[in-house]
């Protein structure tokens, strides 16, 4: 029997502040243990929390770049439940008043696998969110073999929930939401969303049901998904797991289950609890916040969003759909390709550039556009070369190379590698006469109609010019001399 695929999300982000959610204890990453501490994020007796405006502030700009609604008034509960990696035995959290509504994340088409990036099912897809509420984080755990050690560097940490409506229908479409919602954070400067150091996680809710069945089966919850990669291969496993119980005739039952990444596999952790088994209660330590003055204050802060800045692409720089998605992908690049265009003639052969040299020579270093010496205006000062023929383009990419990797004026490459082009033509005009001369049977074919012909004597004249000669020069001049 046929089953229909029906997966929500719960993605946790780390927020980019300085310090926690509720007291004045650093957030930076990969401290000694337990060093980034006090009485309040440690839960000591007498401590009272004091709210973290700027994580507010942050989950507020999230909320408007996603399209959510900002509800006027927003509350803080205690999420109650007995963990060691809350030192309080509760988790200041949020329920009824969160500080977004709504909203959704478009999948943007590089965002999915490059595998299925020429076969997405439904492009233009939006997944539209439940919630997003703002909450302290939990310390970190790491179990042994006979003891289990506990880090609250990150206890209180200010932490999104970012809960979507139970849309995505594929693995792959969870894939390109993740990536989507990451791309979405970090151009906001929200969050650097990196799973591999825990800043976001993911716990991944899916239910299978026969086709025609409205009602949604039962809710299996997967953890301990640290990467995408992960992401993509624990969905697979579990639609095939439940099909195959479900064909069967074994029913499935609400509950979570953990991802084994080494193993490939998922395994029953426990039943799953409802909201009910929290005992959600409001903070009595902490007021409600009103919201109005914080949306006007951020809102002319938003940025422009990758899929605003991929239209402004096409329509400003006439680039391909392709250019401009791949450019509006990442923020940095973005904006160290405007940099280059700045009085650019070509700002499509900017782009060019960029993506089949610029790139390439990135990822086979292993390097980030960080890493490398080629400046914007470098770039650009070596394609206007190009386009006044002052160097060849085989020249211009050894010049290149050098750019990336040592820097320089690329005019003063050109002249140490001995690059300037001859556009001398009473000196092109010699080279000319002995290729013409040398090859009287071509001559005569192009005279008769065969314009092709040109380019071999136009290469010929090059080589023999040591490779200085300017071709749109010497093209022009032979035309001439064959008409």
């Amino acid at each position: 029997m046929p089953y229909l695929v029906t997966i929500g999300l719960e993605v946790h982000c780390q927020l980019k502040t300085s310090s926690k959610m509720f007291c004045s204890c650093a957030t930076s990453f990969a401290a000694d243990p337990n060093t980034n501490t006090c009485p309040v994020c440690l839960g000591l007796p007498g401590a009272l929390p004091v709210l973290n405006k700027q994580a507010i502030e942050m989950t507020v700009v999230a909320g408007l770049m996603l399209g959510c609604e900002i509800p006027p008034v927003v509350k803080w509960d205690r999420k109650n439940y007995f963990y060691p990696d809350m030192p309080k035995n509760y988790q200041i959290s949020q329920t009824d008043l969160p500080v977004c509504l709504h909203g959704g994340v478009p999948l943007y088409p590089l965002a999915y696998p490059k595998d299925v990036q020429k076969s997405i099912r439904n492009p233009g897809k939006v997944v539209n969110l439940t919630r997003i509420h703002l909450e302290e984080d939990v310390g970190k755990s790491t179990h042994l073999t006979s003891q289990s050690l506990i880090d609250f560097n990150r206890a209180g940490t200010p932490l999104m929930e970012i809960v979507s409506e139970p849309e995505l229908e594929s693995a792959e479409e969870t894939v390109a939401y993740l990536n989507s919602l990451r791309q979405i954070l970090v151009y906001g400067g929200i969050s650097d969303a990196d799973m591999e150091k825990g800043q976001m996680r993911c716990d991944v809710n899916i239910s299978l049901r026969p086709e025609g069945q409205e009602k949604l089966g039962a809710k299996v919850e997967l953890k301990n998904l640290n990467s995408v990669s992960a992401v993509r291969r624990a969905i697979h496993f579990e639609i095939d797991r439940q099909t195959s119980e479900l064909s069967a005739g074994i029913a499935q039952i609400q509950s979570t289950r953990r991802w084994d990444d080494d193993r490939g596999e998922t395994s029953i952790m426990r039943t799953k609890e409802d909201a009910h088994d929290y005992r959600y209660l409001p903070d009595p330590d902490l007021v409600p916040i009103h919201t109005g003055p914080m949306v006007e204050k951020v809102r002319p802060t938003l940025p422009e969003l990758p899929h605003e800045k991929r239209a402004r692409f096409l329509s400003q720089y006439g680039l391909s759909d392709y250019d401009a998605d791949v450019l509006a992908s990442d923020q940095a690049l973005a904006r160290w390709f405007e940099q280059a265009t700045e009085g650019a003639a070509k700002p499509k052969s900017i782009a060019n550039w960029v993506l089949n040299d610029f790139l390439g020579q990135l990822n086979a270093a292993g390097q980030t556009l960080a890493d490398s010496q080629l400046q914007p205006a470098q770039l650009r000062d070596l394609v206007a070369m190009v386009d006044a023929g002052k160097v060849s383009n085989l020249q211009a990419k050894e010049i290149f190379s050098v750019l990336v990797t040592e820097g320089g004026d690329p005019s003063a490459i050109a002249k140490v590698k001995g690059f300037e082009q001859v556009s001398d033509t009473s000196l092109l005009d010699g080279f000319i006469d002995q290729v013409l001369a040398a090859n009287e049977k071509l001559v005569a074919e192009i005279k008769a109609g065969n314009a092709k012909g040109i380019n071999a004597l136009k290469g010929q004249v090059i080589k023999l010019s040591g490779g200085q000669a300017n071709p749109k020069v010497v093209g022009e001049l032979l035309e001439q001399r064959l008409r």
